[in-house]
């Protein structure tokens, strides 16, 4: 009883704290306090700095101090890189998937009936057995139409084209002019003997192989739903996938395929889908 009592004293005295001028001992503040008071404020307060430790430790500071964290972002990050990779292996398919139609039209590999399916916006081509050059160029029009979502750049329109520069592929006279109407879709252009042909402008190679009327063949898509073909040619010197730039070799000119009757470049572009004259943008 006498230990509570005492310590019920100890804590309920009342105490007074005088601070005093130095110089003259006149009183500047009296405060009166309990022990009791002032364990209870001491406690509130480290019930305060507990609360706000525990808050901080779970938000902005957890990056620090709670390993779970760091857990929780590296799965986001995977998260996002594997939504990422997944979006890309779709996009790379959908493009594989177009040079094999754009390479299926190009050599004339079809047969009666066959319907070539193609995901994206590429939709369903019909494909009958071609062994001529109009069926080709009428089948590969129609593809290039269908392509929209292998175009690397953004769109332009007939102005933009025509104030567009583009480099000469090599230096020569036309021999066969751009006629749509008897499905001759470019320019033929007779130049020197192994005259090497060069790329019009910067572009990715989506086609670069062997076809029975066009022989050599290397076609090279352009920012701006811009298609450039080069037909004929002896050598090709680049492959599907390079990335070339506006000046670039790409092939050596040539008499390939059974639909050429000498040494020469047959020239076609296609801008959205549709065949333009190149002399028309190009000065050979």
């Amino acid at each position: 009883m006498r230990i509570k009592k005492t310590l019920s004293n100890w804590l309920n005295n009342r105490h007074i704290l005088i601070i005093q001028n130095e110089e003259d001992f006149s009183e500047k503040a009296t405060y009166n306090f309990t022990y009791a008071r002032i364990a209870f404020f001491a406690f509130l307060a480290f019930i305060v700095v507990l609360a706000l430790s525990f808050y901080m430790v779970n938000t902005f500071l957890a990056k620090w101090f709670d390993p779970r964290f760091a857990d929780q972002e590296t799965r986001k990050e995977l998260v996002v890189m594997r939504s990422s990779l997944d979006s890309l292996e779709i996009e790379l398919d959908l493009r594989d998937q177009y040079i094999q139609g754009i390479r299926s039209v190009l050599e004339g590999d079809v047969a009666d009936d066959e319907a070539a399916s193609k995901q994206g916006n590429i939709g369903a081509v019909q494909l009958q057995q071609a062994d001529d050059a109009e069926l080709i160029d009428s089948l590969f029009k129609s593809e290039f139409e269908r392509g929209g979502d292998f175009y690397l750049g953004e769109s332009l329109d007939n102005i933009e084209l025509g104030q567009s520069y583009f480099f000469s592929p090599l230096s020569g006279f036309i021999s066969s002019a751009f006629d749509p109407q008897s499905d001759h879709f470019g320019v033929d252009v007779v130049s020197k003997k192994d005259e090497p042909i060069k790329v019009i402008a910067d572009g990715t190679i989506v086609f670069a192989s062997w076809t029975q009327d066009a022989g050599n063949v290397i076609a090279i898509q352009h920012q701006g739903n811009l298609i450039s073909v080069y037909k004929h040619n002896s050598a090709l010197m680049k492959n599907v996938g390079d990335f070339v730039s506006a000046g670039d070799i790409i092939a050596i000119i040539g008499n390939t395929g059974e639909l050429s009757s000498g040494p020469h470049l047959h020239l076609e572009l296609w801008y959205n889908g549709n065949a333009v004259n190149p002399e028309e943008f190009i000065s050979f």
